[in-house]
């Protein structure tokens, strides 16, 4: 059953809804346009919120403006700072002292201000679909004709963000998911979001981020480049970056059990279970790795092996994306480790 919703009011005066399920430790499942009523009818999210209760305490909400939160909004008013007002609401009113949060495309930058901020108010972040500056995830070329849309033909952008934006196919999950952009706001609503969040940057704050934090990506070429996210993990102090299977730009559709088990297990213990499903290591790739973790430099490791530095350096090119490495150290520091994450000795994937 979907759960009933709770009303929060921050500092402001707005009026924030939210629903609360599950046992476990807290996770806020952070709002980008949203509407936690609609979004309940697309078969793949209600299963996925179910999923999630079942390891965590699954914490949605509707941003300002948005959903069945308080739609009379200063609509000149939606930069950071009024987001992270919406959050401390929702976690004053729920009495939740230190979850961990869940960024999702908008709301990657308002994670990160917040775990920066208030970092005794944090344990783990997970990052997905955007940037601590919005603008590079508003950048490609899809995404611009998309936002173009937002005043042209607001039914044909709730179509095309559901379908030919984020993968949902055309039949249920397709339809539940435009119906649920659809009235997520009003259009004017949505051209002041998007407006504003062309201007937020909080990449100042990333290195001040004390939390673990496990970046994810999971995006065609059409869309956020990988690069964008790796530097973003490389920035923060204590960052993973996962590159997921697959292309379809969400979570918990494409591969919906193994997200959420990387997602639950990481926020229950910190550990990350590498996905491996088309993201194994091949026979050479794990030559390569051995040598590498036997403290070999690249020449080395060509002359043991008989290839060249420049085949050695496109191995562990694809080596560290496959094991979520952020370099050399990293990639030893991993292979060391066994598959769910924690410290020990291990094998490459």
């Amino acid at each position: 059953m979907t759960p009933e919703p709770r009303f929060a009011r921050t500092e402001d005066g707005v009026t924030i809804a939210y629903q609360l399920l599950g046992q476990g430790p807290p996770l806020v499942w952070m709002p980008s346009l949203s509407n936690i009523t609609a979004q309940w009818r697309i078969p793949s999210m209600r299963a996925a919120y179910t999923a999630l209760a079942r390891k965590v305490t699954l914490v949605l909400y509707d941003g300002r403006g948005t959903g069945i939160s308080d739609r009379r909004i200063d609509l000149g008013d939606l930069g950071v700072d009024a987001h992270l007002r919406d959050l401390r609401a929702v976690l004053d009113h729920a009495g939740l002292e230190r979850p961990s949060l869940l960024g999702y495309y908008h709301a990657v930058a308002t994670a990160i201000a917040f775990a920066a901020r208030e970092p005794e108010r944090v344990n783990r972040l997970v990052l997905f679909g955007g940037s601590a500056r919005l603008r590079e995830a508003m950048l490609p070329a899809q995404t611009q004709a998309l936002l173009s849309l937002v005043d042209q033909d607001w039914n044909l952008f709730a179509d095309a963000a559901a379908t030919a934006w984020l993968g949902w196919d055309s039949a249920t999950s397709g339809r539940w998911t435009a119906e649920a952009f659809r009235t997520a706001t009003s259009p004017a609503a949505a051209k002041a979001w998007f407006e504003a969040a062309a201007h937020i940057d909080v990449s100042a704050e990333v290195p001040l981020v004390r939390a673990p934090a496990l970046v994810l990506h999971r995006q065609s070429e059409q869309q956020i480049p990988v690069e964008v996210f790796r530097r973003l993990a490389g920035a923060l102090p204590d960052g993973r970056l996962i590159e997921l299977p697959g292309s379809t730009p969400t979570l918990f559709m494409e591969n919906p059990v193994a997200d959420v088990e990387l997602v639950t297990g990481f926020v229950r213990t910190g550990r990350i279970a590498r996905p491996t499903t088309g993201n194994k290591l091949t026979a050479r790739e794990r030559d390569v790795l051995r040598r590498l973790a036997s403290g070999d430099s690249n020449t080395e490791i060509g002359r043991e092996l008989g290839i060249t530095v420049h085949t050695v350096e496109r191995h562990l090119s694809a080596i560290y994306r496959k094991i979520g490495a952020r370099g050399r150290s990293d990639a030893i520091r991993i292979s060391a480790m066994p598959d769910d994450g924690s410290p020990g000795r291990g094998r490459p994937a």
